[in-house]
């Protein structure tokens, strides 16, 4: 069977139709997902371990690629506040620690993180286009981007219309995410795929593709609303994506699995999983975002455990 790139590089990206026809011929002739060799892959590298002289270096790359994410309906300013707070200085006692890649909020706390991460390269990421669901108008899912990226946004999490792409409705798919980009501005624009609901691998790799072909800017696996979320065999085949996507067309996207990723050593397995997949060039802040809540608590745990040689009490750590 041919490779994607193969595939894509036959199929000359600027001359696809961008009408259901179009893109339904060109997105269902990418070659098939061999699932259960997917996720004996995934399954294998998740497995690998690194040395330990590495380990430290893993531990402070994942902290730089978090999206520290608050994404509750009782979030107040002083929510924000506190991570705002934890974002700067993840580490009270350790100003050695870096810091985060983003704080991820709703639209209307923008404006709240913006004033709390100033001076500071941490971005503020919104997400929008009525998230979670993504049901709504076209001009209300605008308007909510609209708000965000005038509110400072720096990155905005839209979620493309599930039922829309899997009734078929690619042309519909493609044409938000278009007209969502160009509302961004100077915003990057990752895209959710929400892909506990695509159902195959093959949908996961279609979606992809027409992300891109749209013009996202990252690749984001969930919404972290529902289960499952990200996964290492979803991960991968994202990866799988940018990577064949860079090779055809020199552009480079980013990937952002999202939900579900809790500890340490799920970080470490995911960026073994970048690294064999998308290449080093991947580990990057830039290129790899990982988007959690509760993640950052036990990297900073099994930090300190390299430091002092036992596990220290989470007394020092703040929430979040």
């Amino acid at each position: 069977m041919a490779s994607v790139t193969t595939f894509a590089s036959a199929g000359v990206l600027d001359e696809i139709a961008r009408d259901d026809t179009g893109l339904r011929r060109w997105l269902h002739g990418l070659p098939g997902v061999d699932e259960v060799g997917a996720d004996a892959r995934a399954a294998m590298l998740g497995t690998r371990s690194i040395k330990s002289t590495s380990k430290r270096w893993a531990l402070d790359l994942a902290i730089r690629m978090v999206d520290l994410t608050t994404l509750e309906g009782s979030d107040t300013p002083g929510t924000i506040r506190s991570l705002a707070a934890k974002a700067r200085r993840p580490d009270p006692e350790d100003p050695t620690c870096p810091q985060v890649a983003a704080l991820c909020v709703y639209n209307d706390l923008v404006t709240e993180a913006k004033a709390h991460l100033a001076g500071t390269p941490i971005k503020v990421a919104a997400v929008s286009t009525a998230f979670p669901s993504g049901r709504a108008s076209l001009a209300v899912k605008l308007t909510d981007t609209a708000d965000a990226v005038r509110a400072g946004a720096d990155e905005i999490d839209m979620v493309i219309d599930r039922g829309a792409f899997l009734s078929g409705r690619y042309a519909k798919v493609y044409e938000e995410i278009v007209a969502v980009k160009a509302e961004c501005g100077d915003a990057h624009l990752k895209v959710i795929l929400e892909t506990g609901e695509l159902v195959t691998y093959d949908n996961v790799r279609r979606a992809a593709w027409l992300a891109m072909l749209a013009g996202a800017d990252f690749l984001k696996t969930s919404t972290g609303k529902i289960s499952p979320a990200a996964t290492l065999p979803v991960t991968m085949l994202l990866l799988e994506a940018v990577r064949d996507w860079h090779d055809v067309t020199g552009r480079v996207v980013g990937v952002k699995p999202a939900g579900g990723i809790r500890t340490a050593k799920d970080a470490i397995k995911h960026l073994v999983l970048v690294n064999e997949t998308a290449g080093p060039d991947w580990l990057d802040p830039d290129r790899f975002r990982i988007g959690a809540s509760s993640l950052l608590n036990d990297l900073l745990l099994q930090r300190r455990r390299m430091e002092i040689g036992a596990y220290a009490s989470a007394d020092h750590l703040t929430l979040g």
